[in-house]
């Protein structure tokens, strides 16, 4: 691959719309079949998780817009989701909870699996930027 893919979808943040966010990630990774599956496996799961803390705690329920914008490279993959919702500051830095928690694993879990999770609040939108950077192909 050469150069940079971009995807994107934009709509309400309800969870109808986590479908096609799983849809736009499955296409790129088929328009990218040198991407190791793992890697497009743990970025998903990064990305839906933050995705689903959109849907699931962005207020006004039902009002908020989004627009995912993923993309593709040599040498990472990356999503920026930015939202309409009221602002949210939480530690980046989370922890997984304990067993018995009964949420509270979606940023650990999305930390864990990305090299870089950044959110920033500006222009009323929250700004969310997920990296995962890519070991090259063999033979590079």
């Amino acid at each position: 691959m050469s150069g940079e893919s971009r995807y994107v979808l934009e709509g309400f943040a309800v969870p109808a719309q986590l479908e096609k966010v799983h849809r736009l990630l499955e296409r790129a990774g088929a328009d990218h079949p040198d991407v190791d599956p793992t890697d497009l496996m743990l970025f998903e799961t990064a990305v839906i998780e933050i995705a689903n803390n959109v849907v699931e705690h962005g207020r006004p329920a039902g009002e908020v817009r989004w627009r995912l914008t993923l993309k593709v490279s040599d040498a990472q993959i990356e999503a920026e989701l930015d939202d309409t919702g009221q602002e949210f500051t939480p530690g980046l830095d989370a922890v997984m909870p304990g067993e018995d928690a009964e949420s509270g694993r979606g940023l650990a879990l999305a930390g864990a699996v990305l090299d870089m999770i950044e959110l920033e609040r500006a222009g009323g939108e929250n700004h969310w930027r997920m990296v995962r950077r890519l070991a090259p192909p063999p033979g590079r």
